[in-house]
């Protein structure tokens, strides 16, 4: 089984290189974040043209946004409210061979890294402190679990294009990566995509639209992420980032990320 994740930037709006991405790829399930629609404005027709009938949807109007988009059956289709919060940044869903998927879309957090002037800063603080008790209140970590999505947090010295130079630029501050670092070591998470990337290399997912030339620059950040239970982690066999998605005609400034499983 193949499983994407990827921040598409709107979705109505990209619906070619959602197709393209079907076309080159081929996966059999695809978790979009940001898709900035309303459930009702969903592009459903268009989806399930490309062979998706079976679709999560958990949208609000103009942003945020999450979907799960899959060839096979859904069920057990739910959602939290983050923080007290509907807006539109969780789905879930169980495929039929018994993996429980997690589309998530983290704030942001605004420019400023500090709470007490930023209030988007204090939320996204917030809630992935809720994400480091939220699992093991509600799930077994002994199941086959996984979270995909922009979790717009890059931990790793290697997630960034500049250590030093982003330690207090949001995303990259050391108490995001502290909260981060505590909500996977909760529930025992298994970071899917550096298992087949050394920490000390480097891995990006994001390059910023404000670089005309993103790929001579290579400024980039690890914003997505795919977490595996223990139980799930071992059958994950192939990882990639389909970096030259991020020269696509009106590209998102994510770039897609793949995982294959076994059984």
């Amino acid at each position: 089984m193949r499983i994407v994740t990827w921040n598409i930037n709107s979705v109505r709006l990209r619906m070619p290189i959602v197709e393209k991405l079907t076309q080159q790829v081929a996966p059999d399930v695809i978790c979009l974040q940001e898709t900035k629609v309303h459930d009702d404005q969903f592009p459903f027709q268009d989806i399930q043209a490309l062979g998706y009938p079976h679709i999560a949807i958990n949208g609000i109007k103009g942003y945020n946004g999450v979907c799960i988009l899959s060839k096979h059956p859904l069920s057990d289709i739910g959602s939290h409210s983050w923080t007290g919060k509907s807006d539109g940044r969780h789905i879930y869903a169980t495929l039929p061979n018994g993996v429980e998927v997690h589309s998530l879309y983290v704030p942001a957090g605004g420019d400023e890294p500090d709470r007490a002037i930023n209030d988007k800063f204090g939320h996204k603080l917030d809630f992935v402190d809720e994400m480091a008790v939220w699992f093991g209140q509600n799930r077994k970590a002994t199941d086959k679990i996984m979270v995909m999505g922009d979790l717009n947090i890059a931990p790793l010295e290697h997630d960034v294009w500049s250590h030093k130079q982003l330690l207090k630029i949001v995303s990259h501050t050391p108490i995001e990566v502290e909260k981060f670092n505590a909500a996977q070591t909760a529930f025992g998470w298994v970071d899917c995509m550096r298992k087949f990337v050394p920490d000390e290399e480097k891995l990006y997912t994001w390059w910023s639209y404000r670089s005309k030339d993103w790929r001579a620059a290579n400024k980039g950040r690890r914003l997505d992420h795919a977490w595996a239970t223990p139980a799930l982690a071992d059958q994950v066999t192939a990882m990639q980032v389909l970096s030259d998605a991020r020269d696509w005609e009106k590209p998102s400034d994510h770039v897609p990320v793949i995982l294959d499983l076994a059984g």
